[in-house]
């Protein structure tokens, strides 16, 4: 599969790039260029993924890369708007509209969920704060809602009758549901309800017109299909809580505007800054990585397999012990904030080190292993020290 833009079309278009210095930025763009091949094609050759598009971020500069194809079959050249799924990336997006409410002091992090949703008063989950939803320490609830479980009264009936194992704030347990009732009760403290508060306050005050949960017919077209493991067209099917905890789509273009805000928020309105920076204090310790408000973090320069256990089978399945940071920790120094995101069909990944002003984005239209995305972004971040 060839790189899309060609080395012509990336001069030509070295201003929507965000590049500067003609010249200069030729060469580091073709030594970045041989970097993410390295780092990607091999991956996309093994694991059979169509298409795929990929940023780097160095020093206020964007380096796209588009690989493939938008289907399994048939299908458009990956460009810089096509429109992937985010999986559990959407987790970053859920967690910032969470921060820019307690900013506008429509909530505190450390209210319980009972205050937002009143039929969850007296049972156990209705105890649990809206910090420890957010970061999946909310008496352990399980990474996926159980079968049968849809609508609103059928959510509901599952919140009042789970019987957790420990007491909020004993373990982290990686969790949709946890985020998913997260999302909601920060829908219900703004007002119009989670879906409408993303698509009208926080998308737009962060300039992303190409990202959205529900894709408008308007952009159908641009709507990548995913890979199901059989090598069919497919697209991520609807769930319980699937808007707050897995259900935005969106673009490169999209995403490397996204990863600039946690970069350097400087530019941003004074509330949305504090939101976006609130997402980067740390919470909780647990295993190899630090948990915040949807990122995940580490001290920088990281270890390749430390940063795999953090992105492991296990972290993401199984009950971790965790040490609460109080109060929340700033990050010291060099910190790489990461969170992959999958759906059947497709899979991402983002890190970035805002110190460094390097970051890197990874969006692919086939559901491939974390620990390839992982391997791909680390080489690349580490290319560009």
């Amino acid at each position: 599969m060839n790189a899309i833009p060609s080395p012509r079309s990336m001069a030509a278009g070295l201003l929507c790039l965000g590049l500067s210095a003609p010249a200069a930025a030729a060469a580091d763009t073709a030594s970045i260029e041989r970097s993410v091949r390295a780092a990607v094609e091999p991956a996309i050759a093994a694991e059979a993924i169509p298409g795929m598009a990929v940023v780097v971020l160095e020093n206020g500069r964007r380096h796209h890369f588009n690989f493939g194809m938008d289907a399994p079959v048939g299908g458009k050249p990956v460009s810089d708007d096509t429109l992937f799924e985010l999986g559990s990336l959407s987790k970053t997006f859920t967690a910032t509209l969470g921060a820019y409410a307690e900013v506008e002091g429509r909530l505190s992090l450390g209210d319980r969920a009972e205050r937002y949703w009143p039929a969850l008063a007296g049972h156990p989950i209705g105890e649990a704060t809206l910090l420890d939803l957010a970061t999946y320490t909310a008496a352990g609830l399980p990474l996926q809602f159980p079968g049968g479980v849809s609508g609103e009264a059928g959510i509901l009936r599952y919140f009042q009758e789970f019987r957790p194992a420990v007491g909020p704030g004993a373990g982290r347990r990686y969790s949709n549901p946890s985020i998913g009732l997260f999302g909601t009760l920060v829908g219900r403290a703004l007002g119009p309800g989670f879906t409408a508060a993303m698509t009208r306050t926080l998308l737009p005050a962060l300039g992303l017109s190409h990202t959205v949960i529900a894709v408008p017919e308007a952009r159908e077209a641009q709507y990548a299909f995913g890979t199901s493991r059989s090598g069919e067209a497919v697209r991520v099917n609807p769930g319980p809580l699937d808007a707050e905890a897995y259900g935005m789509k969106s673009s490169a273009a999209d995403m490397a505007r996204f990863v600039e805000a946690q970069i350097d928020p400087a530019a941003l309105d004074p509330g949305l800054r504090k939101a976006v920076e609130a997402t980067h204090l740390g919470h909780y310790r647990a295993g190899p990585l630090v948990q915040g408000l949807g990122w995940e973090q580490y001290s920088y320069p990281v270890a390749l397999d430390t940063l795999l256990g953090g992105n492991s089978a296990d972290m993401a399945t199984r009950p971790q012990d965790a040490v609460r940071l109080d109060p929340p920790q700033a990050p010291r120094g060099a910190t790489l904030f990461n969170k992959t995101g999958s759906t059947g069909g497709f899979g991402a990944y983002v890190a970035f080190v805002p110190d460094r002003r390097i970051g890197v984005v990874l969006l692919a239209n086939r559901n491939w292993p974390n620990a390839e995305r992982v391997r791909a972004a680390h080489a690349i971040l580490s290319a560009l020290r």
